[in-house]
């Protein structure tokens, strides 16, 4: 396993990140998603921890909590071996209060997370949504509080907007509060709109990505096919992040190409595409099968060559949008004029 510095930390995770999405089954949408009993919430945590994967990330909504428990209890032993990442935001029962980012929410989210996850601290703390309702320096003033008193050593962001993070990233510098370190977002082959904007923007502030569903939910799974899917599959009975089915079967055509002359899978592929992005700090992959995550990890050990990049590249290249456009026209400045 390779490692990558989180952002300006000092601290280095790994280039995989397991994800606690498939722990546990409360609720439907969990259920479809995941099912996974603590027997085999154990051997996934184990296999990845001897495969080099020291980083797990859950969320206190995974299965109404269920998911940090599990992880909580597959760690026993091993968590301070682990960083830890686990997020708020999401209801957590009926209460009016039991939701989102508000200084009130957090503190007590922060509590009720600590208990399932059975540790006294959590290495990164992630907001899981933007939220509306409550104002910016309400919430970073709670987090920051969270670091000062030992429960959280680092602050991070998940699903904002380019625009919101920024804003974020500005009242911390302000108001001198913990800033965040990185954010957690989407980013697959067949999702890529967050080239546009904020990946210029982590660029730019110094922070790490982490990448949620690398393999879009599954379809770049090479499960799907134009003619064939898996019934058995997640998304064949939630079909989620959105993927444009056409341009994404274009996109398998030229994946399965390429695993095809390297004599790798489609899945190890499509995560060493990701992995070739500098801005990447680590991809969050998720296992219901201790198949699934031998398969993935085998990823970190493919290095494309810089022809099967550009031909991934093509395949799924975004639409130009404007502004964007604007700098496919002449430039009007004189030769030899600087640029400011």
């Amino acid at each position: 396993m390779k490692y990558r510095q989180l952002a300006d930390t000092g601290v280095f995770v790994p280039e995989l990140c397991l994800g606690a999405m498939t722990f546990g089954g409360v609720g439907q949408m969990w259920e479809v998603i995941g099912g996974l009993d603590q027997s085999a919430v154990d051997a996934i945590v184990h296999r990845a921890l001897d495969g080099g994967i020291n980083f797990i990330d859950t969320a206190d909504v995974y299965s109404a909590g269920e998911s940090e428990m599990m992880t909580g209890k597959a760690l026993a032993g091993h968590r301070h071996d682990v960083v830890l990442a686990t997020k708020v935001r999401g209801r957590m029962g009926k209460g009016p209060n039991q939701v989102g980012l508000s200084r009130l929410h957090i503190i007590e989210a922060v509590d009720a997370s600590l208990k399932r996850l059975a540790t006294d601290y959590i290495d990164l703390y992630q907001i899981h949504r933007f939220d509306p309702l409550t104002a910016v320096d309400d919430t970073l003033g709670a987090l920051d509080d969270l670091v000062r008193a030992g429960k959280v050593r680092y602050i991070g962001c998940s699903n904002l907007p380019a625009w919101y993070l920024m804003k974020a990233l500005a009242v911390s510098r302000e108001q001198r509060l913990e800033r965040f370190t990185c954010t957690q977002s989407y980013y697959s082959l067949a999702g890529r709109e967050l080239e546009r904007e904020m990946i210029p923007l982590l660029k730019d502030q110094g922070l790490g990505l982490l990448v949620w569903s690398p393999l879009a939910g599954g379809f770049l799974s090479g499960k799907f096919t134009r003619d064939a899917g898996d019934d058995t599959a997640r998304r064949a009975k939630f079909d989620f992040p959105p993927v444009d089915k056409e341009k994404g079967f274009h996109i398998l055509d030229v994946l399965t190409a390429v695993a095809l002359a390297r004599g790798a899978t489609v899945p190890q592929i499509a995560l060493a595409w990701i992995l070739a992005n500098d801005a990447v700090t680590s991809v969050i992959i998720g296992a219901r099968k201790i198949a699934q995550l031998d398969d993935n990890l085998k990823s970190v050990e493919v290095t494309l060559s810089p022809d099967e990049v550009k031909a991934l590249n093509e395949a799924s290249k975004l639409a130009v949008e404007y502004p964007a456009w604007m700098d496919s026209l002449g430039s009007d400045r004189r030769p030899g004029e600087s640029r400011y």
